[in-house]
Parts: structure tokens; sequence; C-alpha cells
């Protein structure tokens, strides 16, 4: 049985976010688009129950991002995507999990999903992620950024062990102060201990806004698309203490 919710009313302004919401879970759904609805540049066009409906609802209401649940009874989020992105590509996949293991979120990547948000996520979390993949970067909840991360830093451990026995001189630690102020600094390594906007925010006695300006010149300044990728590099140039 169809369930699509069509929501066209909504999608008067073009220059708005069109989202489509497939969860098999009503209540869920119902919350996230409560959440997407107050913000001014977000439009939810359609709503789906299963990744079965995901083509369709795609060709008839061309959302820019859609939130796709992973587990489903028929289709799953994850083969969903998979068809979703071979024949739409332009469509970008934000997968809503309950499963912060990196085989799932390994997975889900791999079939074309731009994002990777567990169903703990907070509003801002939610927005936040809307907002970078709708503009062509990648978003992981930060507990997963945190996961990973660690994992980096196990092989990083690692090699550096090898390297050390080897007689290779370990990289030591440096500020990035050639590029990055001071400030921001301080935001890199909170962003490379996996904290959210709003956490680094209460850490550094600053407003959410202001860490989000510090994000935005951090990236640019790093010449990459999404904090993963800043933590990333910075992690590979010893910029943030590994904690």
């Amino acid at each position: 049985m169809n369930n699509v919710n069509v929501y066209e009313n909504n999608a008067s302004a073009p220059e708005k976010t069109r989202i489509a919401i497939i969860d098999d879970h009503r209540l869920f759904r119902e919350g996230v688009k409560r959440i997407l609805d107050m913000e001014d540049q977000f439009s939810v066009v359609a709503e789906g129950d299963d990744g079965s409906e995901a083509e369709s609802i795609v060709r008839d209401h061309n959302p820019d991002v859609v939130l796709m649940d992973i587990n489903m009874p028929n289709i799953n989020g994850v083969e969903a995507t998979r068809r979703l992105v071979e024949k739409s590509p332009d469509t970008k996949v934000i997968i809503l999990s309950i499963h912060d293991d990196e085989t799932y979120v390994s997975h889900a990547v791999q079939t074309g999903a731009s994002g990777y948000l567990l169903k703990e996520m907070d509003a801002d979390s939610l927005i936040e992620a809307v907002r970078v993949v709708a503009d062509g970067g990648a978003y992981l909840h930060p507990k997963i950024t945190y996961n990973l991360l660690n994992e980096f830093r196990r092989l990083s451990t690692t090699n550096k062990t090898q390297q050390n026995k080897a007689g290779f001189v370990e990289v030591e630690y440096r500020k990035p102060l050639h590029i990055l102020t001071r400030r921001e600094c301080e935001v890199l390594q909170l962003l490379a201990d996996g904290r959210s906007n709003r956490t680094i925010g209460e850490e550094l006695y600053i407003s959410e806004k202001t860490v989000k300006n510090h994000v935005s010149n951090i990236l640019q300044k790093m010449n990459v698309n999404d904090r993963t990728q800043a933590v990333v590099e910075a992690i590979k140039n010893g910029w943030v203490k590994v904690r």
C-alpha cells in the first residue's frame, strides 16, 4: 500500500531546499518534518514509508535531499539509496539510522549516501546536515565522526609505532597558525574531539552562529568540503592532538 504524503503547497518558493522523508515510523517522520518546517529555507515536499517508494517520489517531486531510514520492511535504505543514486545522481541522500557501527556507515557511504545521521540526533544536527548536504558537502553525525576518527587514530598509532621501530621520527603536534586563527585552531580541535556546533559553543562560551562561522572559515582556508575532511587532514598534518 502506497502511503506517500505530498506537500506541493510548500514548493512555491524554488529557492528553498526541497526535502523528502522516507521512514516507516510515522511519528518519527512527523517529528522530523516539524523541525524542518520551522526553517524558512526548507520545504518538505513528500513523505514515504518504504524504500520501494523512493524512485517514484524523486521522479514526481524532485527533492534536493532525501532523508532515508536505513531499516524498512520491503526495500531497506541502503538498497534504496543505491538505486536512487544510479538513476538520480543529483539527488542527495542522508541515511537515518540507530546504528553507529562503522560497517553500516561504510556500506551507506559506498552506495552513494552523502550523509549519515543517528536517530538520536538533536534538531541542530538535522538542520545542519540538510544544509551541508544540499550545498554539496558530506555530513556524518558527530558520534559517527568520533568513532571513525578513533579508528583512524588507532591505525595512525600502529603506523607510528612501526615507524619508530624502524627509526623514523614521530610527527610533532603543531597548531596551523599559518592558515588559521587561534580561535579557529580551538574549534578545529573540538571538531576532532567529535563535538557538535552546540557543544563547541558551550565549551568556548560563544554562540552557535559564531561556531558555524568559524567552521565555514576553517573549511574555506583548508580547502575541504566538510568537517570530516577537515579533521582527517588536520590529523594527517599533526594540527590536532590525538586524545
